[in-house]
């Protein structure tokens, strides 16, 4: 399909800087069949039905973004997929400045050597001494923002918490799964009382995810791979609820990706354990989820792509225009939609 056709004017003013706070108090679109409804994430226990099961990803973000110098020039770097216990590789800034086998000091004792130097102008960087690297980043790193938010403020001490999710537990995403910001442990008792569950698995966002589509058509565009897992346990209790007649409500498309990555054509939901770089676009056939739950995304974008997969691309259009007309906050600290094909 031609990348024009997932395009959209936004105003500059919808993208929200901060979430909302608390954050259940961000506003909800419900897209179910051809009905529209404008609520507020607190209000997904009504939306939802006894018997849904919410799947999150507990991925907790890094400090993923690294400021160095190499000689004389300054060198930026942000991970986006580990490839070895001291192995990332990286998207440099400044990157013509830099040759495979230079080494770049980012400070406080945290050096790097760069190698295999990929044709997006990436490289692999390989962290010198015996710490652990997620060690190293605590020291030298800073929260990796979104380039739409980082471009109009830094990252301070309060994205250090406004950026994780309350389920974050296995380090290694260098972005956040974005549509569990809006979840609280109030709101996740509310939607127990209301006999909905929920259910984790993992699967590490990688920068990738903000990159624009630049070919012009779909089939063009070459997709960054994640590692993900879902363990057997997960899987049996996913296919258990599907048996019974409940609904997977994916939270976030990286917990929609993986789960479409580990389901078959037959609806079975399988462990899965390694790399996906799935890219779902309209005419892809959904196996594994029956529902999403997802912010508002950029236009000409994979994740913009993936729900006009599932509601349709005219519907989905039409409910972003809605959205912006009605004052939706858009992207990763924005507002959120749910969506009941």
């Amino acid at each position: 399909m031609n990348v024009d056709l997932f395009d959209f004017a936004l105003p500059p003013e919808r993208i929200a800087l901060r979430p909302a706070v608390p954050r259940d108090a961000a506003r909800l679109l419900v897209l179910e069949g051809d009905a529209t409804h404008d609520r507020s994430v607190g209000d997904l226990p009504a939306s939802l039905r006894a018997g849904d099961l919410l799947v999150f990803n507990d991925t907790r973000v890094i400090p993923a973004q690294l400021e160095g110098t190499r000689g004389d020039s300054r060198i930026g770097a942000t991970l986006h997929k580990r490839e070895g216990p001291r192995r990332w590789r990286a998207f440099i800034r400044n990157a013509r400045r830099l040759r495979e086998g230079d080494a770049i000091d980012f400070g406080n004792d945290v050096t790097a050597t760069a190698h295999d130097r990929g044709a997006d102008g990436s490289f692999v960087l390989d962290f010198a001494g015996d710490e652990p690297v997620e060690l190293l980043l605590e020291r030298a790193g800073r929260m990796p923002l979104p380039p739409y938010i980082a471009a109009r403020r830094p990252a301070d001490a309060q994205d250090a918490d406004d950026y994780q999710t309350m389920f974050a537990a296995e380090k290694g995403a260098v972005a956040a799964p974005t549509a569990a910001l809006h979840f609280t442990p109030e709101l996740m008792a509310r939607l127990a009382t209301a006999g909905i569950a929920h259910a984790t698995l993992t699967l590490h966002v990688g920068a990738g995810t903000f990159l624009p589509v630049k070919a012009e058509d779909t089939t063009e565009h070459k997709m960054h791979a994640e590692w993900g897992r879902i363990d057997a346990a997960m899987a049996e209790r996913m296919n258990a609820v599907r048996a019974r007649g409940g609904r997977l409500i994916a939270v976030g498309t990286t917990s929609l990706r993986l789960i479409e990555s580990a389901c078959g054509e037959d609806g079975v939901i399988r462990p899965f354990e390694g790399d996906t770089a799935i890219f779902i676009t309209p005419g892809y056939r959904f196996r594994g989820i029956d529902g999403l739950v997802t912010n508002f995304h950029l236009p000409r974008s994979t994740l913009f792509m993936l729900v006009s997969a599932l509601m349709g691309l005219d519907r989905m259009q039409a409910a972003y225009a809605h959205a912006i007309e009605n004052g939706y906050r858009f992207y990763s600290y924005g507002d959120a939609s749910l969506l009941l094909a």
